[in-house]
């Protein structure tokens, strides 16, 4: 028969550590109210090591009264670099602060419901990405204990912390670059894939914000993320007169700059070309492709918002702009 090992305990960690259990509670979690010299916490983390022993998070947020885990809805597209490297830094920084993040799948759920949904693991944060949540959602959280609601998209939500991002400013200074550049006739995509939308529709406002009152005409130009898509697109292009497009970002800046290749138009002379997010691929291509350098914001700064939040849970709810937006002049404008 086999003979399961018995779990350890902070008492066993105690023992061997030749400390309190008040002690172990202090050091493995991180508590900074009490000061614990440098010697004790070391040997407290190798007896804890050399037994296995974990922390029971559950029992922890029971003496606390609350979790430290912070939820982030995961992405119901997929994500690029940049806010990949973004996510990883928030998370390292949250850590860094305790906090355990979790990403939470919610294909099929929306609005209140999804709230519902995130409820029920009694995250002590929440942070939502795009326009995923509304007032009642707020309120539906904050009932079940979240002590921070974040948002970070385009506009702010009643009851929760804001961090707005402005992506009008990426359209704008695209057809800024192209006007300047003798540009008139400008085909912005808008990207077919669900779930974009919350981007592409303020960047293409943007570029109509920027070219208002001048002599340059604008055309929407749907596009799916697909080589079949990009093909149809450019088959047309001669058509269309257009002699300049804004490609919503980098990764169909780079689909549609092939596409346009293989129809034997040349980058920039017949069509100039601009993207957004400044990726390391878009400096690979030849012609090299012109972006909108974006300023995400600081996963650092992110998470010491999340940490204020949760400790003063009555407070006004913060409203930061941020994103700020560049262009990076490059061949293929």
């Amino acid at each position: 028969m086999v003979q399961i090992p018995n779990t350890p305990t902070s008492a066993d960690v105690a023992r061997l550590a030749g400390v309190s259990r008040a002690t172990v509670s202090y050091v493995l979690n991180n508590t900074s109210a009490v000061r614990i010299s440098e010697p004790t916490r070391r040997r407290v983390h190798e007896a804890a090591r050399e037994l296995g022993y974990v922390p029971h998070a559950a029992a922890r947020s029971l003496r606390a009264g609350h979790s430290r885990m912070v939820l982030m809805p995961a992405p119901a597209i997929p994500v690029g670099p940049l806010y990949s490297g973004f996510l990883n830094e928030l998370q390292w920084a949250l850590g860094r602060l305790d906090y355990t993040v979790v990403q939470y799948g919610t294909v099929g759920l929306l609005g209140d419901e999804a709230a519902r949904a995130w409820a029920e693991l009694r995250p002590v944060a929440v942070l939502v990405p795009g326009a995923e949540l509304g007032p009642q959602g707020v309120r539906v959280l904050k009932r079940s204990g979240a002590r921070a609601v974040v948002t970070l998209g385009p506009e702010r939500v009643d009851g929760a912390h804001a961090l707005l991002m402005d992506h009008d400013t990426v359209g704008r200074c695209a057809a800024a670059h192209l006007y300047e550049g003798g540009r008139r006739r400008i085909g912005v995509v808008v990207p077919e894939e669900s779930g974009l939308e919350a981007y592409s529709r303020p960047r293409l406002a943007g570029v109509r914000q920027a070219l208002s009152g001048t002599d340059a005409a604008v055309t929407e130009l749907p596009l799916a993320y697909t080589e079949e898509s990009a093909a149809r697109l450019a088959a047309g292009w001669r058509e269309s007169g257009l002699d300049a497009v804004f490609a919503y970002n980098d990764e169909y800046a780079m689909l549609l700059m092939r596409a346009l290749q293989d129809e034997g138009l040349r980058v920039p002379e017949d069509v100039a070309l601009i993207g957004a997010d400044d990726l390391m691929l878009g400096r690979l291509l030849r012609p090299r492709l012109s972006t909108v350098h974006i300023e995400l914001p600081s996963g650092r700064d992110l998470a010491e918002l999340v940490d204020r939040a949760v400790r003063d849970p009555g407070g006004e709810p913060e409203v930061h702009k941020v994103l700020g937006a560049s262009v990076v002049r490059r061949e293929s404008s």
